[in-house]
């Protein structure tokens, strides 16, 4: 089912995502660990793909036993840096087989040592690929403090509002832990003429140095807040993914609150983070 429908049909969604082995050694762990996640019966699980095409059998492949196994919507990434046109094509041929009807459209990364093929240099450049290839529902990522490599917000709206023109359905965030930052971003969007759906991505944080580290890289923002709780439980494994949970479900419970219905948990493949949040909101979803 596209995910465009099932936001349409649903007045709130909650949704999971899941990353593939980079090898196949560890393909069986990763595809049972999914596969638990699955079982929590979630509007719809995301999977990731690495740039260039790095895990593109991988992820594939968890992708179609989501998918056959447990019936879900699943919505399968693409990333357009350092690959070529005929790849990527090839790639959408592939999901196309296996019944996929949602794509993420991304550009990636660009790798340390540069670019080896320059066939893209943005995701809108995907998008437009995409939307050529077949009836697919496309996804975009959207950033709410703004892309690093972006001088100032405003420029990245404008780019942002060039992945909706050619064809992007909806939009999901990078993680953010001030959900104000994220009210501000939709006003500003909206005042640009960008009305799609916006997904919250939450990351719910179980390993504080990590993290830190993550967010230096980013450019996340982290309110006091969320920094005293690292600082105070950070160096206790389990006291700080019972803390994170909590943080994550306040998140959301506010966001929901305020009329953003749709909600994207990063779960870092941690099926008891996943089923701890759902259980959380299990009457407030209902």
């Amino acid at each position: 089912m596209k995910i465009s429908e099932i936001m349409k049909n649903k007045e709130t969604t909650l949704s999971f995502e899941v990353f593939p082995p980079k090898t196949w050694d560890a393909y069986e762990s990763v595809k049972s660990t999914t596969e638990e996640i699955a079982k929590l019966s979630p509007d719809f699980m995301s999977v990731t793909y690495g740039a260039g095409g790095g895990t593109s059998k991988t992820s594939a492949s968890i992708t179609e036993n989501i998918m056959k196994t447990y019936g879900t919507t699943v919505l399968a990434h693409l990333t357009c840096v350092s690959s070529t046109r005929e790849a990527v094509r090839m790639h959408l041929q592939e999901l196309k087989e296996i019944g996929v009807e949602n794509i993420l459209a991304l550009r990636g990364d660009i790798p340390k040592e540069g670019l080896t093929v320059q066939d893209y240099r943005y995701a809108s450049e995907l998008i437009a690929e995409i939307k050529q290839a077949g009836d697919f529902c496309i996804g975009g990522a959207c950033y709410p403090e703004g892309h690093t490599e972006s001088p100032h917000q405003k420029e990245d709206i404008l780019h942002l509002k060039e992945k909706v023109d050619m064809g992007c359905d909806f939009l999901t965030t990078q993680m953010f832990f001030d959900n104000n930052i994220l009210y501000n971003f939709l006003y500003k969007i909206r005042e640009a003429g960008i009305t799609v759906p916006v997904v919250a991505g939450i990351m719910p944080v179980t390993n504080g140095k990590q993290i830190k580290r993550s967010c230096e890289l980013s450019g996340t923002y982290l309110p006091q807040r969320f920094k005293t709780i690292v600082d105070r439980f950070g160096e206790n494994p389990a006291a700080m993914k019972q803390a994170g949970i909590a943080y994550a479900t306040e998140q959301i419970i506010d966001l929901l609150a305020n009329g953003v219905n749709n909600i994207h948990v990063y779960t870092m493949n941690k099926p008891d983070v996943a089923a701890k949040i759902q259980e959380n909101l299990s009457e407030i979803l209902a």
